[in-house]
């Protein structure tokens, strides 16, 4: 009963209830749209980062400290943090830009050491990845990514078995990478040929110290805690408490990702708030207008047997329904925007599918919608509820 009546009054106002509605819509709109896409871009971001290694981090020399080149790190380093809790391997983190032969084939590519834990976890076309024997032995072994693979070989060709020349050095292939999924923000990490870093180090490595240092640990969810230990260790090994030290993992880089987007979230939130709180205004007006409008109305009713509580409950529903058709519109808008730009842009940047917020941007809604209706309709039903029939009935 109080919704049909509801719907009656607003069909016969129908210019009004949509400009009354147009803050809402607009509000919703433009808060679930950036929420939307402030989503699927973190999304997005994360899966590209998707293969990186989630057990591993990296240690670095801070450049800007006096003593930089006390801080580097010795040879003899990896051995005291490989001792400590939690690290599986410390290795060196060096490599070269080199050209790569194979028959007439050839281009620069850059030569990294890898761990039989690989940094880059990207899925295998063909082959095997770096074993802990390859690395124990230091065999002239390589896994190659596919941009690699398409500039040394014909398509089509078995790569897997097959030698190439790293400048003066000799590999044989034993994995080729799957393609990355296209996307323009899609980076390829690490190198172009990885081997075993025990090979790297003996035919690249020049002189005993390195500006970083690659960590492998058991437990990712210790990382950081692994991350301070491993800074005290070579502190300690230096002789010298001061040194600073810059570690860097996966955690920390997508962490800053949607911190950033975190934080355009809200600023559009706070924006989509102010909207709201003109459109609650707007609400409030109409529908003190409304009650003005139809005080003789309210008498009659009252005059019949309508109590207060039904009086209320009939504007109160109004304005709910103001409310919710428009915060309903705006979130399908937003939704709309949101999945456009997704598809249009975003899966083009990245090359991966972020799901929508769905339920998320449903949340929104209904608080919005519940939120503008108690605070913005609740006084206007109260005074239609509290007007004396007697009075009512005289009003013209």
């Amino acid at each position: 009963m109080y919704l049909e009546e509801a719907l009656q009054v607003l069909l016969a106002n129908k210019a009004r209830s949509i400009l009354t509605m147009l803050g809402l819509i607009i509000g919703v709109g433009a808060v679930v749209a950036i929420q939307t896409l402030g989503s699927s871009m973190a999304g997005a971001i994360s899966g590209s980062l998707g293969n990186l290694a989630d057990n591993t981090f990296f240690i670095f020399p801070s450049a800007t400290q006096a003593n930089f080149q006390r801080a580097l790190i010795n040879m003899s380093d990896m051995a005291g943090l490989a001792g400590l809790q939690n690290v599986t391997v410390a290795m060196p983190l060096t490599g070269a830009n080199d050209l790569v032969r194979h028959e007439h084939r050839q281009g620069r590519y850059f030569i990294t050491g890898d761990a039989a834990t690989p940094f880059n976890n990207a899925p295998l076309q063909s082959g095997r990845r770096i074993a802990q024997d390859d690395i124990r032995y230091a065999q002239s072994v390589a896994v190659i990514t596919d941009k690699a693979y398409r500039k040394l070989f014909a398509p089509g060709d078995n790569a897997v078995g097959s030698t190439i020349y790293v400048g003066p050095h000799r590999y044989v292939v034993i994995g080729v990478l799957a393609p990355p999924r296209v996307g323009l923000l899609n980076a390829q990490f690490g190198g172009d040929v990885y081997a075993p870093y025990t090979t790297v180090i003996s035919q690249y490595l020049r002189g005993s110290k390195v500006s970083a240092v690659r960590v492998v640990v058991a437990d990712p969810s210790a990382i950081a805690s692994t991350e301070v230990a491993v800074i005290n260790k070579l502190r300690a090994l230096h002789g010298d408490r001061n040194l600073e030290y810059t570690s860097f993992d996966k955690q920390q880089l997508t962490g800053g990702i949607n911190g950033i987007f975190g934080v355009m979230t809200i600023v559009v939130a706070l924006i989509g708030a102010i909207s709201l709180l003109v459109a609650g205004i707007g609400i409030a007006n109409i529908m003190l207008v409304s009650v003005t409008e139809r005080t003789r109305e309210i008498g009659v009713r009252k005059a019949i047997g309508a109590n207060r509580s039904q009086i209320l409950w009939q504007f109160l529903i109004e304005a709910l329904m103001l409310c919710g058709i428009g915060c309903t519109l705006g979130m399908a808008i937003g939704l709309a925007i949101g999945q456009s730009v997704n598809s249009l842009a975003i899966v083009k940047l990245t090359g991966y599918i972020a799901p929508l917020p769905w339920l998320q941007s449903l949340l929104i809604t209904a608080a919005f919608a519940i939120i503008v209706t108690v605070a913005f309709g609740t006084y206007p039903a109260f005074r239609a509820a509290q007007l004396d029939p007697i009075e009512a009935l005289r009003y013209e």
